[in-house]
């Protein structure tokens, strides 16, 4: 699609008017911040059978709701909480995804004691660029699909291979922009000076 600029973009910010700065300032940039990681996979697991769109819209709401994803007060949420959170009508009320935050956000506790930040493992699953897929034609990889794995193995739930996969697109972990987007150019810009966080030594 060709932005207001005049820039052509991917096709998909083109859906609703919210999407248009969410890709032009936020997807596939990269990042090393644990808690804006940890918010990314609640809401991509939020998002499971519901579009992006529902969830961009409610994401103010959820962050209210959830101490902006701060995993070290959310795994501390009981069943009061949940209770709470039931009734809050500006997330999205599914029990089960919201049990999942409590639980994850308690494993993200875990994983940052043995791998000094979640950054370090997530981005440990970085391809390696070799045999890129075209542009937004995949909805995992073999990399989402060994996160997606390992995450589970240690316990974390709604971390499915097409969730992580968007998790992963959208946290720069790759650059899916198409080729001519104007943004592309800037992510790979930006994944050149982006330094790769390190865990325990």
């Amino acid at each position: 699609m060709t932005g207001p600029d005049g820039q052509k973009r991917c096709k998909w910010c083109d859906a609703a008017p919210e999407f248009l700065h969410y890709h032009d300032a936020e997807w596939g940039f990269p990042v090393s911040d644990d808690q804006r990681l940890f918010e990314k996979l609640c809401l991509e697991s939020f998002q499971s059978g519901l579009s992006w769109r529902t969830i961009l819209a409610k994401r103010e709401n959820f962050r209210a709701a959830f101490h902006d994803f701060d995993f070290d007060r959310v795994a501390r949420f009981g069943q009061r909480d949940v209770s709470r959170l039931l009734q809050d009508e500006g997330i999205v009320r599914h029990r089960g995804k919201i049990e999942a935050v409590i639980n994850n956000a308690r494993r993200a506790q875990e994983l940052v004691e043995r791998e000094g930040s979640l950054a370090a493992f997530v981005w440990r699953y970085e391809p390696d660029g070799k045999n890129p897929s075209e542009a937004q034609t995949a909805s995992t990889s073999a990399e989402s699909i060994a996160l997606s794995k390992d995450l589970k193995k240690l316990g974390w739930k709604f971390v499915g291979p097409t969730t992580v996969y968007a998790f992963m697109q959208a946290m720069g972990l790759i650059n899916d922009h198409v080729e001519d987007c104007v943004i592309r150019e800037k992510v790979e810009e930006a994944r050149d000076m982006f330094k790769k966080p390190s865990g325990l030594t």
